[in-house]
């Protein structure tokens, strides 16, 4: 295959899998922080957490839906410009796909559903348990993704067949790949930070503005702990881990990542420096000498491989997976600092008061992203040559009969469609944070989660003029005759308009009835028993 081919079809990819990711990053750390506001609103009735939950679940919600319509080119890319690829390694790499779909996807599509439009429908612990399985199906999708990708990383499990192309030989050694456990939770522990780094985002910009305190309050808080956690977690086990498998399986990558050329003992860690791979140096370094080998392998004197040592045809593009490996650890590490000095300012009880930390936390928002897409940007460039490594290379996974051409024009299809899905993304959320915590729903119950009317509020707003009904109810209002219960209560002097009235779905503290709850009751005292007391 031509370069010019080989180069069109992994831009294309490249390009569509990393607006992809963004929104799976999203939706896999928001999922817990539902699950968490779910539970503790669950155990103790408190309605700050049934209000935080709904929030985030609407910005989750378009997440979700962006995620899906740009996951789906993914899919077909397999078929159309990585033919070859499928061909070879379908039968095995093409397992956990199939799972990804009908397993997590419908997991978390449908009790998304049942959670964002369920709260009075159904039974409070239905809802609790809905929400935990939103955040179930983010966490389990991003499992059967890794699944795959660390099969390519480093695969197991695999035979072949007649015509040369792999069949699976073992289950099992797919799904407890070696390559597998850190890796997972190093992805999912960078979706939980960026999701901390988004909630005291959010909460720091009404904090900032004035706005929703206790919300945003609760919102920098939880961010700023958690995310000093995670931040940590980052670093050590789950970052050390997968280095140390890096070093194992795959010392060309770690090599490329480090800017180490010279294969020595005693290897000096690279903090700063630019990588030269046509004379096979790394520029003006900055380095903590020895402590390479200590952290690949323990010893200060144990020898690590240098690129030197291996044949030019088998080095990964060491620029990009040198610049992308120190970003992310770059950003790793402010992230542990920043954290840190917000963990230590809300000991202080001066977290909610520092201007310029609130602001900080706001501009820091996007940075999460950005570490985690260089991540993945070292784990996959860092491959290369190959697809599945050690197996196939890339230049022969791809499909011999679609041109450079063609590659390049749907490729410039695909940057016009998600530039308008990103600007419609950033309008909806920004819709959603504008709007801020639902006004409709200030005094969540402590079971039910619905709001109850402002005091000396009748909803009056939702009637129309009118005769008054016989009996009086709470602010001065009416029940309209023929109920039993009252769906809504109208001023003196109104009448209630058709319709589901959600301002009066709460009377009091006691709430209204449910449309099954009124039916019960009708068919106790019949339609025109009386009313009961109020």
């Amino acid at each position: 295959m031509s370069s010019a081919m080989v180069f069109a079809d992994r831009i294309q990819f490249a390009f569509t899998i990393m607006f992809h990711y963004l929104f799976p990053i999203i939706t896999m750390g928001l999922g817990v922080v539902i699950a968490w506001h779910a539970t503790w609103h669950f155990l103790t009735g408190a309605p700050h957490h049934a209000l935080a939950a709904r929030f985030w679940t609407r910005i989750f919600a378009v997440s979700f839906v962006v995620g899906v319509v740009t996951g789906i080119p993914m899919e077909f890319q397999f078929g159309t410009n990585w033919s070859q690829f499928s061909s070879f390694a379908g039968a095995v790499f093409g397992l956990s796909l199939p799972l990804e779909g009908t397993v997590a996807f419908f997991l978390e599509s449908s009790f998304l559903g049942l959670f964002l439009f369920g709260q009075d429908r159904v039974p409070e612990w239905v809802h609790w348990l809905s929400g935990l399985a939103v955040a179930a199906g983010a966490l389990v999708s991003g499992f059967f993704i890794t699944v795959a990708n660390a099969w390519m990383q480093n695969p197991v499990g695999y035979g072949y067949d007649a015509q040369g192309h792999l069949v699976l030989t073992s289950f099992w050694q797919v799904f407890l790949n070696p390559y597998l456990g850190w890796q997972y939770a190093h992805v999912i522990s960078g979706s939980l930070l960026a999701a901390a780094f988004l909630v005291a985002g959010v909460g720091a910009l009404y904090l900032l503005l004035d706005r929703h305190r206790a919300f945003a309050q609760d919102a920098v808080r939880l961010g700023v702990l958690a995310g000093l956690a995670l931040a940590l977690l980052q670093l050590y086990p789950t970052g050390d881990g997968v280095g140390h498998n890096v070093t194992r399986l795959q010392p060309v990558k770690l090599a490329a990542m480090e800017g180490q050329f010279a294969t020595e003992p005693d290897a000096p860690l690279a903090i700063l420096g630019m990588p030269d791979a046509q004379r096979g140096v790394l520029l003006d370094p900055v380095v903590v000498p020895a402590a390479l080998s200590f952290l690949a392998y323990g010893s200060f004197g144990a020898t690590v491989l240098g690129l030197n040592q291996v044949p030019r045809l088998l080095w990964p593009p060491v620029e990009v997976t040198y610049y992308a490996y120190h970003i992310m650890v770059g950003l790793g590490t402010l992230f542990i600092l920043v954290m840190a000095l917000g963990a230590w300012l809300w000991w202080r009880q001066r977290l909610f008061r520092s201007r310029w930390f609130l602001w900080t936390l706001l501009l820091a928002v996007p940075f999460p992203l950005i570490a985690n897409e260089a991540g993945w940007t070292a784990a996959e460039v860092g491959r290369q040559p190959w697809v599945v490594y050690g197996l196939l290379r890339t230049s022969q996974a791809i499909s011999p009969n679609v041109s450079t051409g063609e590659t390049a024009f749907t490729l410039a299809g695909f940057a016009g469609l998600y530039l308008l899905l990103a600007l419609l993304f950033l309008l909806l959320v920004g819709k959603i944070i504008a709007h801020g915590p639902d006004p409709a729903r200030p005094e969540a119950s402590s079971r039910g989660g619905r709001a109850a009317l402002p005091a000396g509020k009748t909803g009056a707003k939702d009637c129309e003029p009118g005769p008054p009904g016989p009996a009086a109810g709470p602010g001065g209002g009416v029940i309209p005759q023929g109920q039993t219960r009252p769906w809504r209560v109208c001023a003196p002097g109104k009448r209630m308009r058709r319709g589901p009235c959600e301002a009066q779905r709460r009377l009091g503290a006691a709430g209204p009835p449910s449309r099954r709850e009124h039916k019960r009751d009708a068919r106790r005292t019949g339609p025109g028993g009386p009313a009961p007391t109020i």
